[in-house]
């Protein structure tokens, strides 16, 4: 039975929607599925089937916390991100989820079960309220002084002010529910949420750096395993809207990557920019993104078309068969 199209609930910066067609024609079918920078899922929602084992890892703990919520308790967490739009609210709702971060984020990876809806959920309608990077990074200069709204600049986390996205429809979450002629029924929202908790009810969240979910006990341990790393590029005209970047996690991941990747249990897709990695013996394989943030009025598309996939020896090549159908490399525009 053909698997119903998910995505996010929130936009997100270099998702790879696009992409997983492509993807997963090449990963072909697998045993086990490793997704170490998780962001918005693109190529987990967008398989043709299901592992049998699927793990997905962000050190992000915003990120972490939305999908280990959104699978225990959907319901909970579109209650908290059913709202409409409110620039009071946000700079509220964004100096209170910046407060705690650290604490939370802490619970998170010591915990395997611990989650927070009301995090989960004011953190996906603050995002989607948002224009560009920076949500939720800690960087600015307003900040909760004895329950006022204080402009500081000291090293002490804070927020910055802007204008929620007001260029259209302009309604929170829901706007993002464009396809649907439920999309300002909070209705909608909850059945949304609902498929992506069943889809998810699995998958493994894991909250860390990525190194985590890669040795073996995660990976071949499982079988025939799927890697799919997206990591912050290294790209300096990328790296702003990462605020847990360390500059050097690209490189990290290339380097793994080719340690492993002549194992014939592993199928590896690393992500990047055209000229950031070299990789002898890999298929590389350029693709146009949607441009990120431009529709934001970022102007951040100027990359689009710099998007690369690099897929490891033991990828499906081109001239296999597709077991997926719709999932054709043709249906793909490629350069």
């Amino acid at each position: 039975m053909k698997r119903p199209k998910l995505s996010a609930p929130f936009p997100w910066f270099g998702g790879k929607s696009r992409a997983a067609p492509l993807i997963w024609e090449r990963l072909g079918k697998i045993d086990n599925y490793v997704e170490p920078f998780a962001g918005s899922l693109a190529v987990l929602l967008g398989s043709p089937s299901q592992a049998h084992t699927e793990t997905i890892n962000d050190l992000d703990g915003f990120i972490a916390n939305f999908w280990r919520a959104i699978s225990r308790s959907p319901d909970e967490v579109a209650h908290y991100a059913d709202y409409p739009v409110s620039e009071a609210d946000k700079t509220a709702r964004h100096l209170w989820l910046v407060k705690r971060r650290k604490k939370f984020t802490s619970r998170l990876q010591a915990d395997p079960d611990y989650y927070d809806a009301k995090i989960a959920g004011w953190w996906c309608w603050g995002i989607c309220c948002w224009i560009g990077g920076d949500w939720c990074s800690g960087n600015g200069p307003w900040k909760n002084v004895d329950g006022l709204l204080v402009h500081i600049k000291n090293k002490d986390p804070g927020v910055s002010r802007q204008l929620p996205i007001l260029g259209n429809v302009g309604v929170g979450v829901t706007r993002q529910c464009v396809h649907s002629t439920k999309s300002h029924e909070g209705k909608y929202l909850y059945e949304w949420f609902a498929a992506l908790g069943e889809r998810l009810a699995r998958v493994r969240v894991c909250c860390g750096d990525w190194k985590r979910v890669c040795g073996p006990s995660v990976t071949v341990l499982h079988g025939i395993t799927a890697v799919v790393l997206d990591p912050p590029y290294s790209m300096k005209d990328r790296s702003r809207v990462y605020v847990l970047d360390s500059g050097t996690v690209a490189a990290e991941c290339r380097d793994w990557a080719l340690s492993v990747g002549t194992d014939p249990r592993m199928r590896i897709v690393l992500c990047g920019y055209d000229t950031e990695h070299t990789m002898p013996g890999w298929t590389r394989v350029k693709w146009k993104a949607q441009g990120g943030y431009a529709g934001q009025g970022d102007g951040s598309n100027i990359n689009s078309s710099r998007e690369t996939l690099w897929f490891s020896p033991h990828c499906l090549g081109e001239s296999q068969e597709s077991m997926f159908g719709d999932f054709s490399m043709h249906k793909l525009k490629l350069f």
